[in-house]
């Protein structure tokens, strides 16, 4: 099995240690994630799962414990560039990471900041702006799309970057439902044909229907991980940790408790018909 892209050791980290305001934002974290996945971490607001994001490309370093990327410590500041060129962050507010006045002025940014050549810059350029699905867009203000196209252009953006993981924290949280299905149609992409791996934090359920693995997050801790029939066959325990379940899967489960032979874990429309139908 290949190693670990991101490893997570024994995690702690508290928010303003040695403070009367101390709080323990993460507690004994073990995590890792491997090249290529697609890891969804779901929790309510206060769980941790943003704080979990920040320590992925060192933002944020371990109180204790140790976070690894391809092997290399977050906490080994002479690293912390190689660490981020590896790592890449998309943010719930894309306004606030966009910089110049065009499109494709913003996605050559960040590859500028690393010195690369003009040739190789306008190539990534194109490259990131085709895999997002906005090349259309390239001369126009980044100020004057909708709220899923910027967060589009925000993430080529990181793809110009050449990064092999990008974390994505609750990006389509400020979003309509013709965003939100625009950015996470943009993410499946980038995780299925360019095979960047990919860890996406929300609450919302019906985002992490098609990821790999569900990481669940209550308390600072992980309550939960499997793959998404895994972790939705639980639902006794989801609403116990206040957190829904996709709508299938409730009605599957309601259909299940008065008499109907279903499987436990159904989290698809087509899946439920298939069974209802036998």
């Amino acid at each position: 099995m290949a190693e670990p892209l991101i490893r997570f050791e024994e995690v702690h980290f508290k928010y303003n240690a040695g403070t009367e305001r101390e709080w323990a934002a993460l507690q004994d974290i073990t995590l890792e994630i491997y090249p290529g996945e697609f890891v969804a971490v779901l929790g309510h607001n206060g769980s941790g799962k943003s704080t979990l994001a920040k320590h992925c490309n060192a933002l944020l370093i371990p109180s204790a414990g140790k976070v690894y990327v391809n092997g290399l410590d977050t906490s080994d500041e002479t690293r912390v560039w190689e660490i981020r060129q590896q790592i890449g962050m998309v943010f719930q507010n894309p306004d606030n990471q966009l910089v110049a006045t065009t499109v494709e002025e913003d996605v050559a940014f960040g590859p500028e900041n690393l010195g690369i050549p003009s040739k190789e810059i306008q190539l990534r350029v194109d490259e990131a702006l085709r895999a997002v699905g906005m090349e259309e867009y390239r001369l126009h203000s980044p100020h004057q799309l909708s709220g899923g196209q910027k967060q589009r252009v925000a993430i080529a953006g990181m793809i110009s970057m050449r990064p092999q993981c990008i974390v994505l924290d609750e990006p389509t949280a400020m979003l309509d439902p013709v965003g939100r299905r625009e950015v996470m149609e943009t993410i499946h992409h980038l995780n299925k044909t360019e095979n960047i791996t990919i860890v996406h934090i929300t609450h919302h359920m019906d985002e992490v229907i098609d990821a790999d693995r569900v990481v669940i997050m209550a308390g600072g801790k992980i309550a939960l991980q499997g793959t998404p029939k895994e972790v939705f066959s639980q639902i006794d325990l989801l609403r116990r940790l206040h957190l829904d379940v996709p709508q299938v899967t409730d009605l599957a489960h309601r259909l299940k408790r008065h008499g109907c032979s279903l499987p436990e874990g159904i989290t698809k429309v087509d899946e439920l018909v298939m069974h209802l139908c036998q």
